[in-house]
């Protein structure tokens, strides 16, 4: 079973998983770029944190999913977003660790 995470929340999931249902933090944002889930997720990531219940852990604000829903979420997700998902995103941080504040 090979594992992908989304490349805008770091959400992991199995490549059947992204394929079958999208991304369930993203999916409404790439439907209006007109990408697929595939498009914006990668097989190559750092880290994990499961997360029970996001919106009351300091973790989860710390890596910025704690308005999502509860999984494993990857710290680091190698990769770059399609073009089109960053232009709908004015306040995109990349999770690949190459933004500079």
């Amino acid at each position: 079973m090979s594992e992908r995470a989304c490349m805008l929340c770091g959400i992991v999931q199995t490549t059947t998983e992204f394929t079958r249902d999208g991304c369930p933090n993203c999916q409404g944002i790439f439907n209006e770029a007109g990408v697929t889930s595939m498009e914006c997720t990668s097989p190559s990531f750092e880290g994990l944190v499961g997360m029970c219940k996001p919106s009351k852990s300091w973790v989860a604000k710390w890596i910025s999913v704690d308005s999502y829903i509860p999984g494993m979420y990857a710290i680091k997700v190698d990769g770059r977003l399609p073009v089109e998902v960053v232009d709908l995103l004015p306040h995109y941080k990349p999770r690949d660790g190459t933004q500079v504040d």
